[in-house]
């Protein structure tokens, strides 16, 4: 196998899983970070606890991830939760489940299983540069801003992951985006996803619940029906319950303008039951005292009862109880992207994962720029001989897909304009741990798959 120059911009746990799969197949990899120091979310996210997978029967985790489950089915096949486990184990990180189903540290922080990884990455050689901001292309190299200056760099190999738009001030500030749609790569707009939403609520609500936790409710959306908990923030609500909603959430209110999250507050009682409760409260008692007696709701399920009706209060038993059963919590516009969890949309799946999408893409940019297939054969045309094309073209194409087809982690790629290489994604491993390392430049008188 040929050693190729890799670089991967980007020091996020993508860029570090791809980094230590590709040094461990034998090439020299470098890591490009824009911060101080890499992994900055991920160390974030233990301060919480660090929920690395979850537990749940595999055939219903495989199916968590909406339009991406037919496709990203085989890669998690290679990956499944317990390699998760076990990976994090052998880094000396023991995990446990959570009465939730989630998986933890038994640590409960980031920071041991992050300076466990750091220390096996760099034992394998692979050299991490801090400080290194990507700034675009010149010609085919990669252009930088560096605690010394502008560099150059041209590896034999560039792997981006570079992260979303949450939080940016650790590092995911989503600049990639113009500097990628500026050479033709499809990007969606970055959206919030797992993330809180704002809510209508009274300034009287708001004031007095604000960070308050609404405990065992189930929540039905289009996404489903879960149980948990939520809290109600400064004029809206978050919490691990709402982010199970959130993209069914955000798409609703921009496909419709509306949204709602029809919650139960009482999940572990019958609507039947809960209106003859209701039904032999003496009517003269409070409503306060008929609801709580009735169904057990008070302090702030109670209010956000009546804070969605007003008038709840002068509901009949079996309306009322209806409305504890399914009471439509209306939300008005998801939360900034900068405080979300993660974000959604990015390079589209036919630019970076589709190969077939994304070679038809190629050769409609070959075609006006190039001129006939037939002109020269490079890496940006190895599945062209399925749009057509001359014969010799065809033959030489046909010997690089035979090649391509021989590893099962090429997932696609796409053209770089201006220049005669292409720029191919690079999948190798298990490529569900380099879900955002996307793309791999690769020139056209090199191999278009490394392995």
């Amino acid at each position: 196998m040929i050693k190729r120059q890799i670089a991967i911009v980007g020091g996020g746990p993508a860029g570090l899983m791809a980094a230590e799969t590709l040094s461990r197949k034998g090439h020299a990899v470098t890591v490009y970070d824009a911060m101080p120091t890499v992994a900055r979310k991920f160390l974030l996210a233990g301060k919480s606890g660090l929920n690395i997978t979850h537990a749940e029967d595999y055939t219903r985790f495989v199916i968590r991830f909406g339009a991406a489950n037919d496709w990203l089915r085989s890669a998690l096949d290679l990956m499944t939760p317990e390699d998760i486990r076990i990976w994090a184990a052998e880094l000396g990180t023991e995990t446990f489940v959570g009465t939730s189903g989630r998986v933890f540290p038994k640590a409960m922080k980031a920071s041991p299983l992050l300076r466990a990884w750091l220390k096996r990455l760099e034992a394998q050689g692979i050299r991490i540069l801090t400080r290194h901001r990507w700034t675009g292309f010149a010609g085919r190299a990669l252009t930088f801003e560096t605690p010394d200056g502008p560099a150059q760099i041209e590896p034999d190999a560039t792997l981006f992951a570079l992260g979303g738009a949450s939080w940016p001030r650790l590092g995911s500030d989503a600049a990639w985006v113009a500097l990628l749609r500026g050479q033709g790569v499809a990007i969606r707009d970055l959206l919030p996803a797992n993330c809180g939403f704002d809510c209508d609520f009274s300034a009287m609500f708001d004031a007095r619940f604000s960070g308050t936790p609404v405990k065992s409710v189930k929540a039905t959306s289009t996404a489903g029906t879960t149980q948990g908990e939520f809290v109600i923030s400064r004029g809206g609500i978050e919490g691990s319950l709402i982010y199970a909603h959130a993209a069914a959430l955000r798409d609703a209110l921009i496909d419709t303008g509306q949204a709602a999250l029809s919650l139960d507050l009482a999940p572990g009682r019958e609507q039947a039951r809960l209106a003859l409760d209701l039904e032999r409260q003496d009517a003269k008692a409070s409503f306060a005292t008929r609801l709580k007696k009735a169904t057990g709701l008070d302090g702030v399920k109670a209010a956000l009862l009546r804070e969605v009706d007003p008038d709840a209060n002068r509901l009949p038993a079996d309306a009322l109880a209806s409305l504890i059963k399914t009471l439509p919590l209306r939300v008005t516009r998801p939360r900034p992207i900068a405080e979300a969890i993660s974000s959604a949309g990015g390079v589209t799946l036919d630019a970076a994962f589709h190969a077939e999408g994304a070679a038809r893409h190629i050769c409609r940019w070959r075609d006006a720029r190039l001129g006939s297939p037939d002109r020269r054969l490079s890496a940006d045309c190895v599945f062209c001989h399925r749009q057509g094309g001359g014969k010799r073209h065809q033959r030489l194409a046909r010997r690089q897909l035979s090649g391509i087809q021989k590893t099962q982690f090429h997932i696609g790629y796409f053209f770089r304009p201006g220049l005669r290489n292409s720029t191919v994604v690079l999948a190798t491993g298990k490529p569900n741990l380099v879900t955002s390392a996307v793309f791999s430049t690769v020139p056209s008188s090199r191999k278009t798959i490394l392995s």
